[in-house]
C-alpha cells in the first residue's frame, strides 16, 4: 500500500515542498530510503523502527520504500523522521490516505516515539505557508512556526500525539502565541552610554553610525575604550521591526540557534574571536549553515582586534559589506544567505599599540607598522564608513563624576533620523532603509548640495585624494548628518563632519 506525505527541505533561509512516499509490500523484510538523503536521512531508519514500537503501534515486517521527492535535490536534516513514521503507519493502514492530504510534517523522533525540534522550522513556514496546509511539528517548534500566522499550526510531544490528532481521536490545540516563554523579548543586558567618560566625538560618530546604518572603525591606544563604546552601541539602535525579526528568527532557526520558542526581538550582536575560520565567519561547512555574519543580520558584528583577524577572513567581509548577502556555492547548489549588519572594528594604531599615544612612547618601527596596517587592505577599508581615533583619557576626564547622556536619549534621535529614511526610501526597490546602502542613483537623487558644501567636497577630494568609493561614503554619511538636523539640503558643516570622520584617507600612519 501507498501513502504520501507533506514535509520541506530548507536551502539556505527559503524551502522547498518534499513529498514523502512509502510503499510498503509484501517481500523480504527491509527499510530503504532513495532520493538523495544525507547520512542522518539514512541513519533514521533504526529510529522510526524503535520510535513506532515504542509508540505502541506494529512495524510492518514487509518491503518498505521510502521516496523524498523531488530526487534531484539533496536532502538534510532530521526533520523528516515524523513525516517518514506517519507515512509508514498511514501504507499500514492505520491512517486513511485522505487524512493525510493537506498537512505538513516536521521533526525529530527519539527512540521512544517523543518528538525533538528541528532547525529550520520557520523557514519552512514562512515559505511554504502560502500553500496553506496544516502545519503538525514539534512542540518546542510550533511557537516561532505560529508566529508568522499566516498556516493553521499545531504542536505534538509524541509521535502518537499525532498519529491520534490526524485521525480525529485526540485533536491537538494551536499554540498560544499570546504566552511568552522566559526570556522571549529579553533584551540583551547591553551596558549604557551614561557610564561612558569622555570620548564625545566618538559618541557622536557612533550616533551617526547608528543613524544612518554606517560602519565603523575604532582607532587607538589599549585601554582608551575601544571596546567599552562598541559595547554600547546596540543600545541605540532601532527596535526590530516584526519584518526584521522574522528574517532574524529564521536564520537562528535555520542555524539550530534558537534559544528560545518566539520571535527574537532584541538586535543580534556577534563578537567572534580573532581566530575564526573563513567558513565559520562566512558559513558554509559540511551542513553549509550560516556564519558569523549572517547570524549578525540586523545587528551588529564587533571584530576586536581587527588586523588580527586571518586575511582571507578580513577578505570575504568585501561583498557582503557592499550587497548585504552572502552567496555559498557548493557542487549542486548555492545558497544565499542574507548579512546586513553594522560592522564595529576595532584596532590599535601598531603592533604595540602605543604609536598616536602622547604618554607612552611607541616601541615599533616604521616598517612594522606599516606591515601591521597593511594587515587590512585598501578595499577593505574603502568600504568602512566612518573612522574614529578614541585617545587616552586624562585625569580630569577620568576623574569627573558626571554622567553622560543616556543610551534611551540617543536613541530617541536615532529612531527620529531613521524615520525619515524609511519615508525617503519607502517606494524604492528592494527598501533600502538606511543611508548607507544607497547607490548612485539614489545619491544623485537624495544628495542635494549646498553651493559651499559642494565647494567643500571637491576640496576635500583633490587634498585628500580619496577614492570613488571614499567619496560615496562621505556623501552617505553627510546625508545621515543632514537627516540628523532635519535638513534637506547638505550643507557645508555637514561635509566637513562627514571628512572628519574618514581620517584613515589622510595618510597619517604613513
Amino acid at each position: 500500500m501507498l501513502a504520501k506525505v507533506n514535509s520541506g527541505c530548507v536551502m539556505g533561509i527559503d524551502a522547498c515542498l518534499i513529498d514523502v512516499e512509502v510503499d510498503v509490500a509484501n517481500g523480504l523484510p527491509s527499510f530503504s530510503v532513495v532520493g538523495l538523503p544525507d547520512t542522518s536521512i539514512r541513519e533514521s531508519r533504526d529510529r522510526i523502527r524503535s520510535a513506532i514500537r515504542n509508540s505502541g503501534y506494529a512495524f510492518p515486517s514487509g518491503k518498505i520504500t521510502v521516496n523524498l521527492s523531488p530526487a534531484n535535490i539533496k536532502k538534510e536534516g532530521v526533520g523528516f523522521d515524523l513525516p517518514i513514521a506517519t507515512g509508514i503507519l498511514g501504507a499500514t493502514g492505520l491512517i486513511s490516505p485522505d487524512k493525510l492530504d493537506g498537512l505538513l510534517l516536521g521533526g525529530e523522533l527519539s527512540l521512544n516515539g517523543r518528538l525533538k525540534p528541528f532547525r529550520g522550522a520557520l523557514a519552512i513556514a514562512i515559505s511554504l505557508g502560502k500553500s496553506r496546509r496544516t502545519f503538525i511539528l514539534p512542540e518546542k517548534n510550533a511557537r516561532e512556526a505560529a508566529d508568522i500566522g499566516d498556516i493553521p499550526v499545531y504542536g505534538a510531544s509524541s509521535l502518537r500525539k499525532v498519529i491520534e490528532h490526524i485521525n480525529g481521536i485526540n485533536p491537538l490545540d494551536p499554540p498560544d502565541t499570546e504566552q511568552k516563554s522566559p526570556g522571549r523579548n529579553k533584551p540583551h543586558d547591553i551596558p549604557d552610554f551614561k557610564d561612558v567618560k569622555g570620548q564625545e566625538h566618538v559618541k557622536r560618530g557612533l550616533e551617526v553610525a547608528a543613524s544612518g546604518g554606517h560602519n565603523v572603525l575604532l582607532l587607538g591606544p589599549p585601554g582608551s575604550g575601544k571596546s567599552m563604546l562598541a559595547q554600547r552601541l546596540p543600545g541605540i539602535l532601532p527596535d526590530l521591526s516584526t519584518e526584521a525579526a522574522l528574517e532574524t528568527t529564521t536564520i537562528y532557526s535555520v542555524a539550530g540557534r534558537l534559544k528560545s520558542d518566539g520571535l527574537i526581538r532584541e538586535r543580534p550582536v556577534r563578537s567572534p574571536h580573532h581566530t575564526i575560520s573563513y567558513a565559520a565567519m562566512t558559513g558554509g561547512g559540511s551542513r553549509s549553515l550560516p556564519g558569523e555574519i549572517s547570524l549578525a543580520h540586523n545587528g551588529v558584528l564587533f571584530l576586536d582586534e581587527f588586523p588580527e583577524f586571518r586575511r582571507d577572513v578580513l577578505e570575504t567581509l568585501r561583498q557582503p559589506l557592499e550587497s548585504g548577502e552572502i552567496t555559498i556555492d557548493r557542487a549542486r547548489r548555492s545558497l544565499r544567505y542574507p548579512c546586513r549588519f553594522i560592522l564595529i572594528a576595532a584596532m590599535n594604531p601598531c603592533p604595540c599599540g602605543y604609536f598616536t599615544d602622547p604618554h607612552k612612547r611607541c616601541q615599533c618601527t616604521s616598517h612594522q607598522i606599516q606591515r601591521y596596517l597593511s594587515k587590512i587592505s585598501g578595499p577593505l577599508l574603502d568600504r568602512i564608513d566612518i573612522h574614529l581615533e578614541v585617545p587616552r583619557l586624562n585625569y580630569e576626564q577620568l576623574s569627573t563624576r558626571r554622567t553622560g547622556e543616556h543610551s534611551e536619549t540617543i536613541k530617541k534621535r536615532v529612531n527620529e533620523s531613521r524615520n525619515t529614511q524609511e519615508k525617503r526610501f519607502r517606494d524604492k526597490p528592494g527598501h533600502l532603509a538606511y543611508n548607507a546602502y544607497m547607490v548612485s542613483r539614489e545619491l544623485e537623487n537624495f544628495c542635494a548640495l549646498s553651493n559651499e558644501a559642494e565647494e567643500l567636497l571637491k576640496t576635500a577630494i583633490l587634498e585628500l585624494g580619496i577614492s570613488a568609493r571614499a567619496y560615496d561614503k562621505i556623501l552617505k554619511i553627510s546625508r545621515t548628518i543632514a537627516d540628523m538636523d532635519t535638513s534637506e539640503t547638505i550643507e557645508s558643516h555637514h561635509i566637513s563632519e562627514a571628512v572628519g570622520y574618514r581620517c584613515l584617507d589622510r595618510n597619517l600612519w604613513v
